[in-house]
C-alpha cells in the first residue's frame, strides 16, 4: 500500500503542474475488460492435476464479482465467461471497441524448472532478459491455434528470433498507466495475498500490442510447481489472488479518478480566468503541429506518407520546444490527441531507424519513450505502418 500513496500523491501533484507531464490518457475509470487466458481447445499451461484455462477463468469471473459487488459504477466486460476459444486478436478487439478504460488478462505461468514459484505483472514493452521473452513467447504461442497467424498477426511467427525482437518494439501508448496498475497488483499479490513477488516486467505479448488504453498481463503463479498448482486450483487461492487483483484495480481507479477531478477543475479554472479577461476562446489545435511553425509535422523530406516518429512525453498545456524537461532534443514537434499536447521527434521511413532513434532518447534520460506511427499525419499504429508498407512491396 506504501507504494499506492506514493504513486497517488505523485499524480495529484502533477495535477496540480502549470504544465505537466502526464501519461496519454486522461478520464475516469469505468468500464474494465477481463481476460481469462486461453480456453476452449486451447488449454495453456498444463500441470498435474490442472489446465490453466479453468483457473484463469475462475479467477477472472471473481475478480469480476468483487468489482460489481463495490464499485457499481464500474462496467465489467469478460472477453470469455466459459470456457472457449477466444484468438488474442479478438481480446483486445473487445476492450477497444468497448472503449475500455483498462484491459487485465489474467494467466498462469509454467517453466521446465519447477521449483519455481510466485506472481510477476507485464506491461507491453522490450524485454530486459532472456526470462522474459521466454514468458511472452509461451503466451503468444496461442496464436499456433489460429488459422492464417502470420498474416493476421503483421507477420509475427513466435518461433522465429527476429520477429521477437522487432515485436518488443511496440510499447503500450499508455506505459505510465499501465505500470501503475502493474505495481499495484504486485503490492497486493505480496503485502494482502503474502505471494512471492517476482516484480514488475516489460515483455512483447501479443494479447497487450493493439490494446488502445493502459493494459497488463498478470502471471498468478506457477502451475508447473506442485505446491503453487495446488493453492491456485483451491478456493481460498483463488479468491485471494481475485481479492488483490480487485484491490489493485480500486486503488488504481482511485488514483485515476481524482486525477481526472483535478484535470478539470483546472481546465474549468483556466477557462474562467479567459472569460474574465474576455479573452476569445482557443479552438483545438489542428491534428498535428510542428513546435517551431504552424507547418504540418508530417511535413517531411520523403515521399512516404507513412512515417515513424519517437514519442517521449504529453502535456495537458503546450510547452516549448526548449523545454528542460526535453533533454536538450532538437527538431521537437507535438500533435494534439485525447486532449494532451503530445510530443515527438524523428521522421523515419522505417520501424528499424525509428528504433534506433527510440534507443537514443531513452539514453538522454525519457526512458518511456516510444515508436508511434502516422499515415498521411493520422496516428496509426507501429504494426498497422509495418503491414502497409509490407503489402507495398510485395505488389508487382
Amino acid at each position: 500500500m506504501k507504494r499506492f500513496f506514493i504513486i497517488f500523491g505523485m499524480l495529484v501533484l502533477l495535477a496540480l503542474l502549470p504544465a505537466e507531464v502526464y501519461a496519454d490518457r486522461l478520464g475516469y475509470v469505468r468500464t474494465v475488460v477481463i481476460d481469462p487466458g486461453h480456453g476452449g481447445h486451447e488449454p495453456g499451461a498444463v500441470g498435474r492435476k490442472v489446465k490453466e484455462k479453468d483457473l484463469t477463468l475462475a479467477i477472472s469471473l471473481k475478480v469480476g464479482e468483487y468489482i460489481k459487488e463495490n464499485l457499481p459504477d464500474v462496467k465489467v466486460i469478460y472477453t470469455r465467461d466459459t470456457d472457449k476459444h477466444v484468438e488474442l486478436r479478438d481480446r483486445t478487439r473487445i476492450a477497444n471497441e468497448n472503449q475500455a478504460d483498462l484491459f487485465i488478462s489474467i494467466h498462469c505461468n509454467s517453466v521446465t524448472n519447477r521449483s519455481a514459484y510466485g506472481t510477476e505483472t507485464f506491461v507491453m514493452g522490450p524485454h530486459r532478459n532472456q526470462a522474459n521473452l521466454e514468458v511472452a513467447k509461451l503466451e503468444n504461442a496461442s496464436i499456433l491455434y489460429e488459422d492464417n497467424y502470420l498474416e493476421a498477426y503483421d507477420g509475427y511467427d513466435p518461433n522465429s528470433p527476429e520477429s521477437n525482437i522487432i515485436f518488443t518494439l511496440f510499447q503500450n501508448a499508455y506505459l505510465n498507466q499501465s505500470l501503475t496498475i502493474a505495481s499495484l497488483v504486485q503490492d497486493q499479490f505480496r503485502e494482502r495475498a503474502r505471494r512471492v513477488d517476482r516484480g514488475v516486467k516489460q515483455a512483447g505479448f501479443l494479447v497487450l500490442y493493439r490494446a488502445t488504453m493502459p493494459a497488463i498481463l498478470v502471471e498468478t503463479g506457477f502451475i508447473s510447481n506442485a505446491r503453487e498448482e495446488e493453492y491456485l486450483a483451491s478456493e481460498e487461492g483463488q479468491n485471494h489472488i481475485a481479492s488483490a487483483i480487485y484491490r489493485a484495480f480500486r486503488d488504481y481507479k482511485t488514483s485515476q479518478d481524482q486525477l481526472a477531478a483535478a484535470h478539470e477543475q483546472q481546465m474549468l479554472a483556466s477557462a474562467n480566468t479567459q472569460s474574465q479577461l474576455s479573452q476569445p476562446a482557443t479552438p483545438n489545435p489542428p491534428a498535428r503541429q510542428s513546435q517551431q511553425n504552424t507547418q504540418p509535422a508530417n511535413n517531411i523530406h520523403s515521399n512516404s506518407d507513412i512515417v515513424f516518429k519517437v514519442q517521449f512525453a504529453s502535456t495537458s498545456t503546450l510547452m516549448p520546444p526548449d523545454s528542460p524537461e526535453f533533454m536538450g532534443l532538437q527538431n521537437v514537434e507535438f500533435y494534439f490527441h485525447d486532449g494532451l499536447y503530445k510530443y515527438t521527434v524523428g521522421n523515419e521511413t522505417s520501424l528499424e531507424s525509428a528504433a534506433a532513434l527510440q534507443e537514443r532518447v531513452q539514453r538522454a534520460g525519457l526512458r518511456d519513450a516510444f515508436v508511434v506511427a502516422f499515415q498521411n499525419n493520422d496516428r496509426i499504429s507501429p504494426a498497422e505502418a509495418v503491414r502497409l508498407i509490407n503489402q507495398r512491396t510485395i505488389k508487382p
